[in-house]
């Protein structure tokens, strides 16, 4: 299920990135008193009674500008605007409403999107600034004081975002179409694999827009099942834009990964696993989807009787992180191996989604810890008493011991490797929360 977006918009320099500082609880965005130092489109997740959500920051708008800088920082605003559910526009109580903040508003208005005025800098406490009434100008709805330093009025208008969210409901739409994003950095085959996959079997082929993503999902059934393809535009590498700002637009993708079941990692095989597929893969594996490897362009290698073991081994090296996915190699010029992507795809997903009965889980627990002792720091043991499963994709395990400082690293990693050789789950992260007895959350 995709958490809903919230973009945080506005012309430069009213505070925008110490706002979303102030909503996401980390210093993530840089803030410095200089129009544009937000350049790309930064996001974090956000808690709000109970509701979670993602929040984007973007650079300032300029509606009217000759700078290329200002003009891709206005588009990366744009993308933003289309892809969210709710957007907060912030202006500045001490400029008042300039003619910047009116054509920011008018372009608003077009998108047809629930936004919030929220009136930055209003950071004394009491009666209403009348300075804040001018914004009424802007025709789009009430205005909201907040003080992005001290947090002031950040609860109404997140109260604001949630009553504007997509129902829940709606939102976790149940079928039994798996969901597939085929992800990677540009040139990497990602369409072609798409072309070849609907060119194929085809039974039920329809082009479906996305709700408020601005994205072409692309639907497919075959003898294997039925699936959604979500399509991305490559994650770029670090590039130059006028003073060696570096971004990449990777939104979307973030966007693709948390609405996928199943994500196509999808590797160069003349390039082998470079520093941005292992970025891009650690987007799939922190976001717990399952997951393949898919080694494309395998036609164009010179073989030999080591070359796939070889690759192999290249592989597991570059993306160490995520040794449960398994590695197909495929062209999707030619079609090899393409048909045994959707065994894969079914049975990651199954993976993912399983189910293991506490008692069943326990005695698994009992037998490890029986073979190798939890550890010990000064004269204090480790005790695990037990577990369970709290969630699926990815399978979530809470563990409940006596110290959880106890609980190094590494022993949790073996416990881990006990429950994937008695299962499997192949293709998919596993979550562990380990949990103290007698804490609240137990």
């Amino acid at each position: 299920m995709a958490k809903p977006l919230v973009a945080i918009v506005g012309r430069p320099n009213v505070g925008k990135s110490l706002l979303f500082n102030k909503l996401t609880g980390r210093r993530t965005a840089i803030v410095e008193d200089t129009p544009g130092v937000t350049r790309d489109r930064i996001y974090g997740e956000c808690d709000w009674n109970g509701r979670e959500f993602r929040l984007v920051d973007t650079g300032g708008i300029e509606p009217k500008t000759d700078s290329e800088m200002l003009r891709f920082m206005r588009r990366q605003a744009e993308i933003a605007i289309e892809m969210a559910d709710v957007i907060i526009m912030v202006v500045d109580v001490k400029t008042g409403m300039t003619a910047a903040d009116q054509e920011v508003a008018a372009i608003l208005k077009r998108a047809k999107k629930p936004v919030a005025i929220a009136v930055n800098k209003c950071d004394s406490t009491g009666g209403v600034n009348p300075d804040v009434y001018e914004f009424y100008g802007l025709g789009l709805g009430d205005p909201i004081e907040v003080s992005a330093v001290h947090g002031h009025g950040t609860g109404d208008l997140l109260d604001y975002c949630v009553a504007n969210f997509p129902d829940e409901l709606q939102t976790q739409e149940e079928d039994d179409r798996i969901r597939v994003a085929i992800i990677g950095k540009p040139n990497v085959g990602k369409s072609s694999l798409l072309n070849r996959i609907l060119g194929e079997e085809r039974v039920i082929v329809s082009n479906v827009a996305g709700t408020t993503r601005d994205a072409i999902d692309t639907e497919f059934a075959n003898t294997h099942g039925h699936y959604v393809f979500i399509d991305t535009a490559g994650m770029r590498r670090k590039s130059k834009v006028d003073d060696a700002v570096e971004h990449f637009s990777n939104l979307r993708t973030m966007d693709a990964i948390e609405r996928a079941d199943v994500c196509l990692i999808m590797i160069d095989a003349n390039e082998g696993v470079t520093d941005q597929d292992t970025k891009i893969a650690g987007l799939a594996h922190e976001a717990g989807k399952a997951s393949i490897i898919v080694v494309n362009k395998w036609d164009t290698i010179e073989k030999d009787s080591k070359t796939l073991d070889t690759m192999t081994l290249e592989i597991r090296e570059g993306l160490s992180y995520m040794p449960y996915a398994p590695v197909l190699f495929i062209s999707a010029l030619t079609g090899q191996r393409v048909d045994k992507l959707f065994e894969l795809i079914n049975y990651v997903a199954d993976q993912s989604a399983m189910r293991i009965k506490t008692g069943t889980l326990n005695n698994i627990l009992a037998d490890a810890t029986a073979r190798v002792q939890p550890p010990t720091d000064k004269g204090r043991r480790l005790k695990v008493y037990y577990m369970t499963q709290a969630g699926v994709k990815p399978p979530h395990f809470i563990m409940f011991c006596n110290d959880a400082s106890l609980f190094h690293f590494s022993y949790q990693r073996y416990l881990e490797n006990q429950i994937r050789e008695v299962f499997g789950l192949d293709g998919t992260p596993i979550k562990i929360t380990i949990r103290q007895k007698g804490d609240d959350e137990a």
